[in-house]
Formats: C-alpha cells, structure tokens, sequence
C-alpha cells in the first residue's frame, strides 16, 4: 500500500526521509466519531512497510464535534522514532505496522504538555 503523493508531506528523521498524510476525507466511522483520528507514514521513495498511527481523539472535521487535535511535525517526528523503537523496519515490505498511541504517551512529543484538545461544532 504506498501513500498517494497529492497530499501528503515530507519529513526528514534522523537523517531518513518519509512521507506522511492524513486521510482526505474522514470514512464513516471517522465522521461520527467512532474511529481515531490517524494517520500514515512510509519511506519517501514509496518502498518498503507503511506505519499506520492511530491517535486517542477524532479528526477534526467529525461531524460530531469531539474532541480533537492538529498533527503536527514534532508529532509525526516523535512518532516515527517510536514506531522504529517498536520494531518498524521501513525498508521490508509486508502489511502495515499499526501504531496505537495514548493520551499519556501524548506528553512527550507536545513539550511534556499534556496535549490541547478541541471541539469542533459543525454549523449549518
């Protein structure tokens, strides 16, 4: 599965470029704010595993309006080294390495902040 160029950003690790996007549009369970907001991030040359992240909130474009937060770079940084910590080896292929984060584990990659959360009301 390799991660559509339109949309997507780069971002350099420890030296190793990668690519990450978040979903265009939320699927259905995304919308009602029953499923994470997440996001995936593979090597920039398109080779190799995918690293899907789920976060312990909802997109912000939830049609619910629940708690939600923005997917910053410092986010995405930290979370890459964690997944590579867990055992993501970007250069083999195979499914994709699922990445749970929790509320908790927030705190370091946000300035040992708890992480900003908010809730989004979709006017008519």
């Amino acid at each position: 599965m390799a991660i559509p160029k339109k949309g997507s950003r780069l971002i350099t690790v420890d030296g190793v470029a990668y690519r990450w996007r978040v979903r265009h549009k939320p699927t259905y369970s995304q919308g009602n704010a029953w499923g994470p907001l997440t996001f995936a991030v593979e090597p920039a040359d398109g080779s190799g595993r995918v690293l899907l992240v789920s976060l312990p909130c909802s997109r912000p474009d939830a049609w619910l309006g629940e708690r939600s937060m923005t997917i910053r770079p410092a986010l995405v940084t930290a979370t890459i080294r964690r997944a590579l910590d867990h055992g993501w080896d970007p250069r083999r292929t195979g499914s994709a390495f699922l990445l749970g984060i929790t509320e908790e584990e927030l705190t370091g990659p946000m300035d040992n902040e708890p992480p900003s959360h908010r809730v989004t009301l979709m006017g008519r």
